[in-house]
């Protein structure tokens, strides 16, 4: 058996025959019945429950319909308040709402042919019901409150399977006809049962040990009740007005078969009506496509239209994209003629220095030789002194004359000149006296305030903390590859490549969720040092004289002296390199395993990562530069030699230091990304959570949300470009 049953719609026919009927119930001068029977109801629609309410209607038949329950679960029953005759039979209602008693105004109520298994208990709330048919269900058993039916005349349950009736039946005084399967009865007997509704009544009332009184005794009281009269002449005239009431129900069933017929005829003329009208609005729907297929027509001629626009337009797109890609060819070509160009003059400077080389040797030769003459022309100066000296004998005197006069003059020049000096130098020393006080003033100032010792202290903490640096070169790093991943992304959103920029979009985020966790470690490290300084301070309140400048002092000296020394042995070129990375932290790793510029070039990055270099992109950045300066080391020799070295390679030569040749070509720009918003600025700002880097400093002030991804921002970081 299904669990579920798909809920059916009722056909045309009984739509049209429920739209009918309502619609002759709410006309002007109708009469008190509401008919909806055979519309295929599944439960009687809130409307005929309204109209039932508010036209007060009398009589409701709502027999030959589906229905499984007496009204929907929004509606309340009083709805029928004023219903007097309730015709449900043939249909399949499983129970009865509980407060069915409130229908106080209930004369007769038909269930035949349900599926009804008990009755409730408010059924005897219905003091005037006096017809009650449940034939044809599925009751067990009777509820005792059924005695509380005063006014019931007919009672008829058979076809169901009741077995046993309640002695409270005894009570029904007005009861004529009960009807029952007596061949099924336990209680009372099947004699008891086949003898009629008198005998049935009599046994009941012998059973609870009352007097039993034929019901023509209670039928009068009950349907009138005109204050109590019981008088022979009261008994007639009721008799008399109850036969009056019989003749003119019968009279107004047969008017009602009239206008049923009646109606009928109507029906038909409104089926007929609507017929016409579905003929009208079939050939308007017939009308309605044809427009339709004309605008579906015109929709693919515009559809075709805005197809052959959209495939010029990529045409030109594709065009413009080789253009663009014919350009960077261009560029290309152009660096590496430029390339080409440094080779060369590379190449000449080499010949050069070679003709350089012969030049000095050329030089060493003549010096030689000059050497040679200038030995000869002291000799020969010998024998011209031997033969002048003669001639200085004889001018001696007149020497002596000259000598005289010029040593009196010279010594009072000396003696103004000495004068003039002792003043200058009085003012000299006055000069470097008060220079001297303001110092010793500084220095008195800066040995007593511990504010500017603590100070001093703290940031040369947070500059030689190695993992603060650490975080720091990291975080540049991720702001340098989020700038130009935002820049390659801008490029490829003009170029139209969706496939690549996905993978772009996975990278950036991947480097935004790194720079978020940096920025992190970095506040917990600065934390940290800020509490190493708290126990610091705490310390120094036992006010130990220049506890700062000792402090200053072992954190400048706490370096090892041979770490020192084995620093100074690096490279020159490599320390340079590691300063240009921002890499300095890691001088001391370099220096401990003594790696050399020519050791470094010919590493791979898990050789650096085995060292202590976590970070891939410095791996990268540090062997790519390494391996370029040893490329142009191979070229020119003279860069990797030290400064002694090259001075001992040239003698003769000045004392400068050698400057690094600059090349013939220009330098390659770096192209910055310019803000998207201004145009003109360039972009410092990196978004979070998105990880852009687009807007300037002073329009992102403004925004809330990423131009680029739509996402908000939840914090701005500022970006330093390193000139």
């Amino acid at each position: 058996m299904p669990l579920f049953f798909r809920k059916r719609k009722p056909s045309d026919e009984a739509r049209k025959r429920l739209e009918y009927q309502m619609c002759l119930a709410k006309e002007a001068g109708a009469d008190d019945i509401l008919d909806i029977s055979k519309c295929e109801l599944l439960e009687i629609p809130y409307g005929a429950l309204a109209t039932c309410k508010v036209l007060q209607k009398k009589v409701l038949i709502a027999h030959t319909n589906c229905l499984t329950s007496l009204t929907p679960k929004s509606c309340s029953i009083l709805n029928l308040l004023t219903v007097k005759v309730l015709d449900l039979h043939d249909n399949q209602l499983t129970s009865l709402p509980p407060d069915i008693g409130q229908l106080t105004s209930l004369q007769v109520l038909n269930f035949e042919k349900n599926l009804l298994k008990a009755l409730p208990d408010s059924i005897g709330d219905l003091v005037q019901l006096q017809t009650l048919n449940l034939k044809g269900n599925k009751l067990k058993e009777l509820p005792a409150s059924l005695g509380g039916l005063r006014s019931l005349r007919t009672l008829d349950i058979s076809e169901n399977l009741v077995q046993e009736l309640p002695q409270a039946l005894a009570h029904i005084r007005t009861l004529e006809s009960l009807t029952l399967d007596a061949s099924s009865m336990s209680y009372p007997s099947n004699d008891i049962c086949s003898a009629g509704t008198e005998a049935i009544q009599q046994f009941l009332c012998g059973e609870l040990g009352i007097e039993y009184n034929p019901p023509s005794q209670y039928l009068l009281p009950v349907l009138e009740s005109d204050g109590g009269e019981t008088s022979v002449d009261g008994v007639s005239r009721m008799v008399t007005k109850y036969a009056e009431n019989e003749a003119q129900w019968q009279n107004k069933f047969m008017d009602y078969e009239k206008r049923k017929e009646q109606k009928m005829q109507e029906k038909l003329e409104f089926e007929r009506w609507l017929d016409l009208e579905q003929r009208g609005q079939a050939q308007l729907m017939h009308q309605s496509h044809a427009q339709k297929g004309e605008i579906l027509q015109s929709m693919k001629e515009e559809q075709v239209r805005l197809e052959q626009g959209l495939t010029r337009h990529q045409e030109r797109l594709g065009e413009e994209r080789m253009k663009l890609l014919e350009q960077l060819k261009q560029m290309e070509q152009g660096v590496s003629g430029r390339i080409k160009k440094l080779l060369e003059e590379n190449q000449r400077q080499k010949q050069s220095s070679e003709i350089l080389k012969s030049l000095e040797n050329d030089r060493i030769r003549m010096e030689q030789l000059m050497a040679i003459t200038q030995e000869e022309a002291e000799q020969l100066r010998r024998k011209e002194v031997a033969s002048a000296m003669q001639q200085m004998l004889a001018e001696t005197y007149k020497n002596k004359l000259l000598q005289v006069a010029y040593e009196s003059r010279r010594q009072d020049l000396v003696n103004q000149t000495c004068s003039s000096l002792a003043k200058m130098d009085q003012k000299f020393q006055q000069i470097l006296a008060w220079q001297e006080l303001d110092q010793n003033k500084a220095v008195s100032q800066i040995l007593q305030e511990s504010d500017m010792q603590k100070a001093a202290f703290e940031a040369l903490q947070v500059k030689r903390d190695l993992m603060h640096c650490q975080i720091r070169n990291q975080i540049k790093l991720i702001e340098r590859e989020l700038l130009q991943l935002t820049q390659l992304e801008l490029k490829r959103q003009q170029l139209d490549t969706e496939a690549l920029q996905e993978a772009i979009t996975e990278q950036r985020q991947a480097l935004t969720y790194l720079l978020q966790q940096l920025l992190k470690e970095k506040r917990q490290r600065e934390e940290e040092l800020q509490a190493i300084l708290r126990e610091l301070e705490a310390k120094s309140e036992t006010k130990q004289e220049n506890y700062w400048l000792i402090q200053y002092q072992r954190l400048l000296d706490q370096k090892p002296l041979s770490l020192r020394l084995q620093e100074e042995g690096l490279e020159r070129q490599l320390v340079k390199l590691l300063a240009d990375l921002s890499a300095d932290q890691y001088t001391p790793v370099f220096a401990h395993h003594r790696i050399s510029l020519k050791m470094l070039s010919a590493m791979v990055p898990s050789d650096l990562a085995k060292m202590g270099i976590t970070e891939t992109g410095l791996q990268h950045s540090i062997i790519r530069k390494a391996r370029e300066i040893h490329a142009v080391a191979e070229t020119i020799p003279e860069l990797l030699k030290p400064t002694e070295e090259a001075e001992l390679a040239a003698p003769g030569t000045s004392r400068e230091p050698p400057t690094a040749m600059a090349p013939s070509a220009p330098p390659p720009e770096e192209h910055l990304c310019e803000c998207v918003v201004c145009m003109e600025r360039e972009a410092q700002v990196v978004f979070l959570t998105c990880g852009h880097v687009c807007c300037c400093q002073t329009c992102s002030e403004a925004l809330s949300t990423c131009p680029l991804c739509r996402k908000d921002i939840v914090q701005r970081i500022r970006l330093f470009h390193s000139g």
